[in-house]
This record gives C-alpha cells, structure tokens and sequence, in this order.
C-alpha cells in the first residue's frame, strides 16, 4: 500500500466513524445526509424551503455534481 491509498482509506475510514457516531445519536442535523439537504434546500416531507432562483440553482448544481462524479467513477476518468 502506497501513502495515498493509506490516506484515502483513513479518510473514509474517519467518515464511517462520524456518520456511525452520527447515526447513533439520532439528533437533528448531524448526518451527512441531513447537511446536505440543509446546504442544497432540500428539505424533509413537510419542511421544504420555498423554491427561488437561487434554490434550484443549488439543486441543479447538486445533480450536475452527481451526475458527474457517477461518469466519472464508471468512466474510469474519461468523464
């Protein structure tokens, strides 16, 4: 194992442990998923900011940034 692939796996290694001590607290707004929805106005079911220019700006940059990141991970780097 090279140094980067012992730092990507560190890496991932610290997220597992945030998002599992995250979990397990069962508090508002700790998960990673939870500040994404915050950060990109997504939202929960009954709590939905109300849509502006700037929200759907946020959303589509959201899934262009997704969108992206699957090409580029299924592409091998080409995308």
């Amino acid at each position: 194992m090279d140094f980067w692939e012992i730092v990507w796996l560190a890496w991932f290694g610290i997220f597992g442990v945030l998002e599992g001590v995250a979990l397990a607290r069962k508090e508002k707004n700790d998960t990673l998923s939870e500040h994404i929805w915050k950060w990109f106005a997504i939202g929960t079911p009954g709590d939905r900011p109300r849509k502006s220019g700037w929200v759907q700006l946020r959303r589509v940059g959201l899934v262009a940034g997704l969108a992206w990141l699957c090409l580029h991970f299924l592409t091998g780097g080409w995308v």
